[in-house]
């Protein structure tokens, strides 16, 4: 709850602070698409940290994004689906390779790391080799299905309604559930969790398969977005904002700990400092070395707080 507590208080005073430095910042149209990208951000963001409280680490969302944006698109502009088999498509896809992921870490052994950095790479490879390294898109066509991406109620947008859809029965699974608690007992101690009888391998691998359905979500919404995927950079580097707004909300790198609300709420500050770098006229190449910075400052404090516990106890 500390934690909580404290990223809020953080995002009221960068909000505050921004609004008195660029007052452009609270226009309606600003407020809207800031509200857009936190919706976008959040729901994959959820999918990461899930996997982060298991211990793990997944660092294939930006390529599975750019894998799934093609897949999307060709079957939808060129392979004759409908809209609804099209989606469907892409959601089994997500979740084949997502319990991939999770048979090598489980029944191969391999390290999250291993496995999903070479997801990261044969993802792209697969979206550059099935749009034959070519722009794909959606053109002029399918305007009520890109409302999901681009519309909004009144000040809200359907991406940020869907994200608080997702996030509230992720609440209930995850921390009102049996299945939440073998989550955490598993990244909390993975022996001990096995000793105690909790299903380990089907722990994780429901994590990564949840982690790819969540990735799916949010790749569809932003492809429809963009309107156009090029399979080379669709995506790029969005699992370091995944990581960054987890390990911003509360969710530990050792595994273990997070909240749902946390997540979204470092979701949201990860957007907030984005956008700031757009308001205040900061050099776009800067956003990198400041979401490293917030990952590392974040990993820090972490640590010390560990080490503060371990020492009052």
């Amino acid at each position: 709850m500390g934690k909580l507590i404290g990223i809020a208080c953080i995002l009221a005073l960068l909000c505050i602070g921004l609004a008195i430095q660029e007052p452009k910042f609270f226009q309606e149209r600003n407020i809207l698409n800031l509200s857009r990208q936190i919706g976008f951000l959040g729901i994959y963001a959820m999918g990461a940290g899930i996997v982060i409280i298991t211990g793990g680490i997944d660092l294939s969302v930006g390529s599975l994004m750019g894998l799934i944006g093609v897949l999307l698109a060709m079957s939808l502009t060129e392979w004759g689906l409908a809209v609804p088999a099209a989606v469907l498509f892409c959601l089994v896809v997500a979740a084949l390779l997502g319990w991939t992921h999770g048979f090598l870490i489980t029944k191969a052994r391999l390290q999250p790391f291993v496995v999903t950095l070479c997801g990261l790479l044969i993802y792209r490879g697969a979206a550059r080799y099935i749009a034959e390294d070519s722009t794909r898109g959606f053109g002029s066509g399918f305007t009520t299905f890109k409302k999901l991406a681009n519309g909004h109620i009144g000040p809200i947008p359907y991406s940020l309604i869907l994200m608080f859809a997702i996030a509230l029965g992720l609440i209930f699974l995850i921390h009102f559930s049996v299945y939440g608690r073998h989550l955490f007992a598993v990244g909390g101690n993975e022996q001990a969790a096995r000793f105690s009888g909790v299903p380990v391998n089907r722990v994780k691998t429901i994590a990564y398969i949840l982690a790819a359905l969540l990735t799916c979500v949010a790749g569809i919404l932003i492809a429809l977005y963009t309107n156009a995927i090029q399979p080379a950079s669709h995506g790029q580097f969005y699992e370091l904002y995944a990581i960054a707004a987890a390990v911003l909300g509360g969710c530990s790198l050792r595994g273990g700990e997070g909240t749902v609300i946390g997540v979204i709420l470092g979701a949201t500050l990860i957007q907030i400092l984005w956008n700031a770098v757009t308001l205040l006229g900061i050099e776009s190449y800067l956003e990198y070395a400041v979401i490293g910075g917030v990952i590392l400052i974040s990993a820090i404090a972490d640590e010390v707080l560990r080490t503060r516990f371990r020492r009052v106890g």
